[in-house]
């Protein structure tokens, strides 16, 4: 089975430039989407989808300047563009240079033989076009949406696009954002069962907060394309997230390229993106409960985390309220450098939990500094916690 198969090579798409874009009206310069760029590339991520041409000359030319910087410089990324699935945006996306060419095209279950035999000639003529200008470059098209599409229909387009059409990558996404991960695997192991000769991929939107493990378990049903954006930034509530999704189908033994084991440098990228959305918007991505890269991470409050055994990354901090146990109290008295009885630790934490159900709150430093430097009777040095 295709989600049994360890090493199983998987290609990511970042779609931070374009899909970022759809994110509250949000707008990349040239300089900023070569630097978005400049950090992919790093981070070893396979394709850079650069823009969207046709929407303007100008966004054209921004498109073409990304790609020619590639090139310029070696990189090893490829470039591509997306557009809708007709000539006049082929013909546009050809001519901005870059390596791959990402069309959309959408199917409503209400179409007819007569449409449907229109949008094949349309669609065949489309891709002869392409072939002709760019014989090189990996096509994909992406089909709007699984969520709402019957599944013989969307069976019946996956077989045109791929054995009639001979596309390269097709494309599956979740466009309403509406599906759960169960969902997401049934579809796509279904197609990933049907001899297609198309790599699929998968694009899933986090509207109930679902893109991530969507795109996961799109991966483990067998697609082979990952298609997610740094912080999950895009349309409405985003898409799945690039580290968070590349870290979890590395974990489980498949084979990607990004670099996930450089946290510092991802960070830094989350947080470019971060500045320039704050900057536009008002109001950053990288919020106190973001995963990985979120300050709660790093919070312990609970005993048993004293332990040390659990969360995702080596630095801790700990919050000190009537859930704390010795080894916590110990832990944050040590890493504070708080002055203290070590023999006093278990009178300690319960002058702690008392003082914060009393409180309604956790303590905060001044406090814990007080109850840590106060001499409590040796008799009650015995009682545990």
């Amino acid at each position: 089975m295709a989600d049994k198969i360890p090493g199983r090579k998987i290609m990511v798409i970042d779609q931070t430039l374009r899909e970022g874009m759809q994110f509250q009206g949000l707008i990349f310069s040239l300089e900023q989407r070569i630097k978005l760029l400049e950090f992919q590339e790093a981070l070893k991520v396979d394709v850079c989808q650069a823009g969207y041409p046709s929407a303007h000359p100008m966004e054209a030319k921004i498109v073409a300047r990304l790609a020619a910087h590639a090139k310029a410089n070696k990189f090893k990324i490829r470039t591509a563009a997306l557009g809708r699935a007709f000539v006049p945006d082929a013909k546009i996306l050809c001519d901005t240079g870059v390596d791959d060419l990402h069309f959309h095209l959408q199917v409503k279950n209400t179409i007819t033989k007569d449409e449907t035999s229109r949008l094949f000639h349309d669609l065949g003529a489309t891709m002869a076009m392409v072939r002709t200008h760019r014989p090189g470059a990996v096509i994909s098209i992406a089909m709007l949406d699984i969520g709402k599409t019957d599944s013989l229909l969307l069976t019946t387009w996956a077989r045109f696009l791929s054995q009639d059409l001979g596309i390269d990558i097709l494309s599956l996404p979740d466009t309403s954002g509406i599906m759960a991960p169960n969902q997401v695997y049934d579809s796509i192991k279904a197609l990933s069962g049907a001899d297609l000769k198309a790599r699929l991929s998968v694009h899933c939107h986090n509207d109930y907060g679902m893109a991530s493990a969507n795109s996961v378990m799109g991966i483990l049903a067998g697609a082979c394309v990952l298609e997610v954006s740094a912080l999950g930034i895009g349309e409405r509530n985003g898409i799945g997230d690039l580290f968070t999704t590349a870290k979890q189908l590395k974990n489980q033994g498949l084979n990607l390229r990004v670099d996930t084991d450089n946290i510092a440098l991802f960070r830094k990228y989350y947080e470019y993106v971060d500045a320039i959305v704050k900057e536009q918007t008002g109001s950053g991505l990288i919020q106190t409960h973001t995963p990985v890269f979120g300050e709660a991470v790093l919070t312990h409050v609970a005993g048993t985390h004293a332990l040390g055994n659990f969360g995702t990354m080596a630095e801790e901090k700990f919050y000190l309220n009537l859930l704390c146990g010795h080894r916590l109290v110990q832990k944050y008295l040590d890493q504070n450098n708080i002055p203290h009885e070590k023999t006093q630790i278990s009178r300690i934490t319960e002058t702690i939990k008392t003082q914060s159900i009393t409180r309604g709150r956790r303590l905060t430093h001044d406090e814990i500094c007080t109850i840590a430097a106060s001499r409590f009777p040796r008799a009650l040095n015995d009682r545990t916690n």
